[in-house]
C-alpha cells in the first residue's frame, strides 16, 4: 500500500488512564503532589549546591546535574498528564509529540549515563581516596558533562532526524506519554531501521552504564567490608543499598520497556513508566540527600539562618 494515498496527521490522542471522573480527580491528586515534591525538592537541592561552598565538589556537581534532569524529565511529561486527566479530547499537536518524544529520549539516556559516572565517582572516592583529587579532576568533570549530554543528544536526535517518522491514519496513543515504541506503533512503512536502533542504544545507554554500576558497588561492597567499625559498615550499607534501589528501579522499569518488548507494545507498560518518568525523579533527590549530612547540613543552614556561603 502506498503512503502516498494517506492523508498526513496532524495530531494524536493521548488514551491516558481513565475517562471515570472521580479516578481522574484522585489520580490528578496523586500526581500534582508527587510533581510538586519534585518540583520542591530537586529545585531546592540545585540552589543549595550552588550556594554552598562546601558542596562544591565532584560528588554534588554530578548530584546537581541529577536533579536538574529530573526536573526537566518530570516536567516534560508530568504537567501535560495532569491537564489531559481533566480533558476530554486529550489531544496533542504532532510537531508536539515529537519534541516531547525526542526530550524523553534525550534526558533519559543522559540520566542512565549520569548514575553511571555518580557509581564510579563514588567508588573512586571510597576505593582510592587519596588519588581521588586527581582522577576526578574539574577538568575531567567538565569532559564527563560535555561527552555525555552530546552523546546523549546525538543518540536521541539523529536516528528519527536521519529516518523522519512517518505518520498516516491512525493517531490514538495508548499511552499518557508521547513515547518511542507506543508511536511506533502508529508509524508506517518498514520500521526495522528503529527496532534495531532502538536495542543498540539500549545496550550503550542502559546495560553498559548498569555493568558499570553493579561493578562499581561491588567494590564499594568490598571495601565497606574493610571498616573495622560496625556502626561504620551498617551506615554505609545503609546508604548504598538506598542508592542501589532506587538505581535499580529505575534501570529495570526501562529495561523492561524498551528491551522486553515482542511484536507489539503491551498496554500494561504505561504504567511501568510512570516509575520511571513520575516516581525516581521525586525519590532521587530523597535518597541522595537525607542520608548525606553535608547536604542536610546545608538545608538546615539555609531554613534557619537563609545562608550556606561557608
Amino acid at each position: 500500500m502506498e503512503l502516498s494515498n494517506h492523508t498526513p496527521i496532524e495530531n494524536f490522542i493521548l488514551v491516558g488512564f481513565s475517562q471515570d471522573l472521580q479516578i481522574c480527580f484522585l489520580l490528578f491528586v496523586v500526581f500534582f503532589i508527587i510533581y510538586t515534591l519534585t518540583f520542591l525538592e530537586n529545585t531546592f537541592l540545585i540552589f543549595t549546591v550552588i550556594v554552598s561552598r562546601k558542596l562544591h565538589t565532584p560528588m554534588y556537581y554530578f548530584l546537581c546535574n541529577l536533579s536538574f534532569i529530573d526536573l526537566c524529565y518530570s516536567s516534560s511529561t508530568v504537567p501535560k498528564l495532569l491537564y489531559d486527566l481533566f480533558s476530554k479530547e486529550r489531544t496533542i499537536l504532532l510537531i508536539g509529540c515529537l519534541i516531547q518524544m525526542n526530550l524523553s529520549l534525550l534526558l533519559g539516556g543522559t540520566e542512565c549515563i549520569l548514575l553511571a559516572v555518580m557509581a564510579y565517582d563514588r567508588y573512586i572516592a571510597i576505593c582510592f581516596p587519596l588519588r581521588y583529587t586527581v582522577i576526578m579532576s574539574w577538568g575531567v568533570c567538565r569532559y564527563i558533562t560535555v561527552a555525555m549530554w552530546v552523546g546523549s543528544f546525538i543518540l536521541a536526535t539523529v536516528p528519527t532526524m536521519s529516518r523522519p517518522l512517518v505518520f498516516c491514519s491512525e493517531n490514538t496513543l495508548n499511552h499518557f506519554v508521547c513515547e518511542i515504541l507506543v508511536l511506533l506503533e502508529v508509524a508506517c512503512g518498514d520500521l526495522s531501521f528503529y527496532k534495531i536502533t532502538i536495542v543498540a542504544i539500549g545496550f550503550f545507554t542502559l546495560l553498559s552504564p548498569l555493568t558499570l554500576i553493579v561493578i562499581s558497588y561491588i567494590s564499594i561492597i568490598i571495601s565497606i567490608f574493610k571498616i573495622s567499625s560496625a556502626q561504620g559498615r551498617s551506615k554505609a550499607f545503609s546508604t548504598c543499598a538506598s542508592h542501589l534501589t532506587v538505581v535499580l528501579m529505575f534501570f529495570l522499569t526501562i529495561m523492561i520497556t524498551y528491551m522486553g518488548q515482542k511484536k507489539s507494545f503491551s498496554s500494561y507498560l504505561k504504567y511501568v513508566s510512570l516509575i520511571y518518568a513520575v516516581i525516581t525523579p521525586a525519590l532521587n533527590p530523597l535518597i541522595y540527600s537525607l542520608k548525606n549530612n553535608d547536604v542536610k547540613e546545608a538545608f538546615h543552614k539555609i531554613l534557619t539562618t537563609g545562608s550556606v556561603t561557608r
